[in-house]
């Protein structure tokens, strides 16, 4: 296992809880398993930046990956391959949270999401 746990930035959060609300989808690891998957649709790659994890918001890896965490851990492992961003644990850690960042923002401003 790369990532143990999954915490998010308190920007991020406020991001989630807007998403929430118009979604209805009340369960964290739901919303952030399709903000991840949402920025890997993307070709590009993530900004590098500099991510506060300062929110109460943290699950464990098995949480947000639910009983397909290990195909989750895979799509990270290919993605970083392709981008030759390295597959050990410090840059999995780093490309999962920036995709997964990138993803809560595209959420958040998605005019396509259910109202």
């Amino acid at each position: 296992m790369s990532i143990e746990t999954v915490r998010i930035s308190e920007k991020a959060k406020r991001q989630l809880i807007a998403v929430k609300q118009r979604t209805g989808i009340e369960h964290w690891n739901v919303l952030c398993r399709w903000a991840f998957c949402l920025s890997l649709a993307d070709d590009t790659l993530p900004s590098e930046a500099t991510i506060p994890l300062d929110s109460n918001v943290e699950m464990t890896w098995r949480t947000f990956g639910g009983e397909h965490h290990e195909m989750y851990l895979a799509l990270l492992k290919h993605r970083t391959y392709v981008e030759k961003k390295g597959t050990t644990q410090d840059s999995l850690g780093t490309q999962f949270k920036l995709h997964l960042h990138r993803g809560i923002g595209m959420l958040a401003t998605s005019k396509d999401l259910i109202e």
